[in-house]
This record gives C-alpha cells, structure tokens and sequence, in this order.
C-alpha cells in the first residue's frame, strides 16, 4: 500500500540531501518499506538541498572558481588546525575571518540582485521549505493517481484516489532526520506540530546549546568512544587490530598517545615515490583520521590502527599515500570561464558543503559571531577539557563564524532568552505542546556530539518522545543493528513507539572479529532481515571522505 512520502534530513548543516537520497534513498527503502508491500506499506523517499546548498541556486559562494576554492582548501594542511602549534589560534582566526568577511559580504548580494540572499539561509526558513515540499509532493501525487485511474470506475481505484488525495494545507510529514537533520525536525515541530505524522530524530542535536550556546558541550562522549578503540584493539587481538601491543587495552591507548604527541612534536618528511610528490605528515593528519573513527567506529577504527601502526614502525609512506589521495586538482569548467569568476557557471563545480555550514550555522547562532578571542580561548579550552580527542576539531567548527557579517533576516524565536526557560508562542507552534502524532528517538549509548543525555531537554518539552539506544558512532547507521532498523520500521508502518527506554544491540563491534564478521552476521540472519542487515552495511561502506 502506498503511504506518500518519507523526507530525508541529512547532517551537516550544509548537507546535500539530492545526493543523500541518490546513493542511499534505495537502503532507506529497505529499513522503511514493508517486505511485503500488498500487506503493508511502501514509500517514497525525498532529499532536499536546503537553501544555499548543492545544486539549489543561487548558492553560498565564497570563491570566483573552483581554482581558487582548491588552492584555499589545499593551505590548510600546511597552515595546521587548533592545537598544531603555538600560533595556530591566530593562524586560523586570520584565515577564518579572511574567508567570512568575504563570503558574506559577496552573499549579501548575490548575483547583482537586491536581495540579501545570505539572510535567508537559517534553519527556520528551511523548516518552511519543508511545508512547500510535502504540499507539492501532494499535489504530484494526485495527479499521479488520476492518470493511473483514469477510465477506472472500480471501487478499489476509488480507495486509491482518496487515499493519495492532496490534503490541501494539511499534507504531513514523515521524516528521518539524522544529526544537523534533527535540528531541522525538532524545530518544524516547533513551528508546525499540527504537520508531524512521523518523525524519526537519530543522533539529536540539543537545540539550545545550538540556537542560544548555552548548556553542557556536545562532545562528552567523545574520549570515552575513543577508549573502545584500545578495548576493541586488545580485544581483536594482533590478528584484526594491526596496532595490538601487549599489555591490554591501557597499553594501546598510552601508545597511540605517544605516538600522536611525538608527531605533533616532529612532523615526518616522506619523499616523493612512484605516484606522488613529496609529503609531510603532520599531526593535523592524524587528527583528521582520529575524528573520523570517532565519528564512524566500524568503519574507521581499522583504518586509524592501521596507519598508526606503520607510523610507529617509523614508515609514513602509507600515511603520505593516504593523505595524497585528498590531493585533487580542479579547473574551470568551460562554461565557468565563459562566465567568469563569480558566476553561477563557477558555482556549479564547487563543493560549497562548508561554506553553507556556516551560512546557516553562523545565521542561526547569531552568538557565534560576536566572539573575541579571549571568549573564543575560553570556549576552546572548555571543549579540550571535555574531550582530548575531538576538542580541537570541535573548537574548529567553532570558529567557522569568526568575522561573518551577514545576519538572518527571519531568525528562529521559538525560544527565550537564555536561562528564561519556554514560552508558548502564539503562531509558531507552542513549546510543550504534543505534535499530531509522537515522534521517535533513536540514539547510540555513546555518540561524539550529540549525546544521549541531551534526549532528556526535548522529551520534557515535546511530549511523546521515545529514546532507544545502543553502542557507540555518531547516529545510528554508523552502527549496524537490525534491531533498530526494525523498531524503525515498525514505527513507520504503524506509528506505534517501542518501549520506553528500550536497547538494542549493534550487530558488529569495530575490529573485533575481522574479517569476516560481516559474513558471520549476515549468515546467521533471516532471508528477511538479511535484507535489511544488508543496506545497513551499504550505509556504512558510504562512509566519510577521509582526509
């Protein structure tokens, strides 16, 4: 049975949800859809550019050609991120602030227009876009539906058409929003509660500490996710994990610690070979792969033990190829030179993803952008005493809105002024109220940044709420349970909540068991939920673009 559409809300801010939907709207699919769709239900599966993003034009465009976009992106390796040096506050601020000034500035006047299409990228406006997408999606599917009947008069046909019928100004929304994504879903639900039918929130951001800065910092979770790789590592043994070391898992962790404080230290020149220029790994490198394996255990771990190990061998040769691979050139399409510099035609072959991420980012924090560096340093500070592994990293990401200028023109104000709690909003969709239908989180027990504990700010303010949780990464695809896939999917279909507070096991640990692990499980599966096991792993083998 046709159920209408299922939207996708990708992570970031600044993710490409067209693209998303493209490589992974089939295994959402296979998590959603009923095996049997004559008994159950089945559903189409939307992703979305949000303003300024991927192909939605005009887009967040802070270089004349992606010449100039490459050469940018090619110093940070050689200028080092937060914690690479002494000077590297000051580094990356002047970076940083060269780059926004520009870019919001340029933005603010997009295209030679009047309108300040940089104010127009937040959050809430997006929250509305999503009203326009279900209502056209409604309309299409009308449409649809008359041309398939069109001369039928049987009363099965008649249940279709009330069934796909366009619910004018009522359409709802069914959704799956991951990270960045569940900023987006909580906040419709603020603003439209009377709209939410389903809504699956997996890795939840907590709205205040994003929208206000005020609250615990996100990456609690972080160091203690890292201490799995020294468990998993011990627990592999030297078979799976090839930086095992004798001595358990404390003897692990101590060494890779070592090991990075000796690279931050001396930084390892590598000389050219074969199929590459020359290289310098430095300890940026290896905090780029850190943060992706805390990002992405299953996928990752393996490939941080194993640079790690030939790096403590003294051979930085598969570092050095590692790191080359990030190394693409870009020219100027024809029709970018044709153009010029600034042009949509230039536009089109950028990668903007972070450069949008702090279109929206910094429109909706608008806190972020009044920081001095004295408040900055404390910020960082904060977040290297909560995490050693990622505190840098996050700190970065902080200072993604230094010397942005431009300002939302319609900024989200479902909430109060900090530490004065909620209050009812008259049109925007009160605080404390229930939406149509309860929404559904799912979270692992440990997530880099966004941690299970902060579920317990938004179920006391959107009634209905549901946590479910199990193992570590960040959102739940990261780590394959079928379990979860199932309450997902049960959830979708019938609208019905698992029990509260239940847990489920993720069906792979990282390291452990490799190789053939995946086989192992998948065997040992029904035909059914091999299926669904199967575009779990799909999802995961999508995977980062390591540095």
């Amino acid at each position: 049975m046709y159920r209408k559409t299922h939207a996708d809300g990708t992570g970031g801010p600044g993710g490409p949800g067209t693209m998303q939907a493209f490589v992974s709207g089939r295994n959402l699919q296979v998590i959603v859809d009923a095996d049997d769709a004559r008994a159950g239900k089945y559903f189409d599966i939307i992703g979305f550019d949000p303003r300024g993003v991927g192909s939605t034009t005009p887009p967040v465009m802070c270089f004349p050609d992606p010449v100039s976009q490459r050469n940018w992106e090619l110093q940070v390796s050689v200028e080092g991120m937060l914690g690479s040096g002494a000077d590297a506050l000051l580094r990356n601020w002047q970076r940083t602030e060269a780059l926004n000034s520009g870019c919001s500035v340029f933005d603010m006047s997009s295209l030679g227009t009047d309108e300040q299409m940089i104010s127009f990228l937040n959050t809430r406006l997006v929250a509305e876009d999503v009203v326009t997408i279900i209502e056209r999606h409604g309309e299409w599917r009308e449409k649809e539906a008359r041309k398939i009947a069109r001369g039928d008069c049987h009363m099965e046909m008649e249940a279709v058409l009330e069934r796909t019928r366009w619910r004018r100004g009522e359409e709802k929304l069914l959704y799956w929003g991951r990270s960045y994504g569940t900023l987006l879903g909580t906040t419709f639900a603020s603003l439209y509660p009377d709209r939410v039918k389903r809504a699956v929130l997996d890795g939840v951001v907590d709205m205040i500490k994003y929208y206000q800065g005020v609250g615990t910092n996100a990456i609690t979770d972080a160091d203690a996710i890292f201490e799995r790789f020294g468990q998993y590592c011990h627990e592999a043994g030297p078979t799976g994990c090839p930086f095992y070391i004798d001595g358990g898992a404390d003897a692990i962790k101590a060494a890779y610690w070592e090991l990075e404080q000796k690279i931050l230290n001396v930084s390892i020149p590598v000389m050219a070979s074969a199929n590459r220029g020359p290289e310098v790994v430095t300890w940026t490198d290896i905090k780029a792969i850190q943060r992706v394996a805390i990002y992405q255990p299953l996928l990752a771990f393996p490939v941080l033990a194993d640079r790690m190990s030939e790096l403590a061998k003294g051979n930085a040769v598969p570092m050095a190829d590692f790191k080359h691979g990030s190394h693409f050139g870009a020219c100027p399409s024809n029709k970018c030179s044709r153009a010029g510099p600034w042009s949509l035609a230039c536009a089109a072959s950028q990668d903007n993803m972070l450069y949008a991420m702090s279109g929206i980012m910094c429109s909706d924090a608008e806190f972020m952008t009044t920081l001095n560096k004295r408040q900055f340093q404390s910020s960082w500070d904060s977040l290297k005493s909560d995490s050693a592994a990622l505190g840098d990293y996050w700190a970065q990401l902080h200072l993604s809105c230094v010397g942005w200028k431009a300002k939302a023109k319609y900024p989200f104000t479902g909430m109060c002024p900090p530490g004065l709690g909620f209050f009812k909003l008259t049109h925007l969709g009160p605080w404390g109220t229930t939406t149509a239908h309860p929404m559904l989180f799912v979270s692992n027990t440990l997530d880099p940044v966004t941690p299970l504990h902060r579920y317990a700010f938004l179920y006391a303010r959107l009634p209905g709420l549901r946590p479910s949780t199990l193992n570590i990464s960040h959102t739940t695809l990261a780590a394959p349970s079928v379990c979860v896939a199932k309450a997902i999917r049960h959830y979708f279909q019938t609208g019905t909540l698992p029990s509260e507070g239940t847990l489920c096991q993720a069906d792979l640990k990282p390291l452990v068991g490799a190789p053939n692990q995946v086989v192992a499980v998948s065997q040992s599966l029904s035909p059914s939920d091999r299926r669904i096991f199967e575009a779990l792993m799909a999802e995961v083998r999508q995977g980062p673009v390591f540095p």
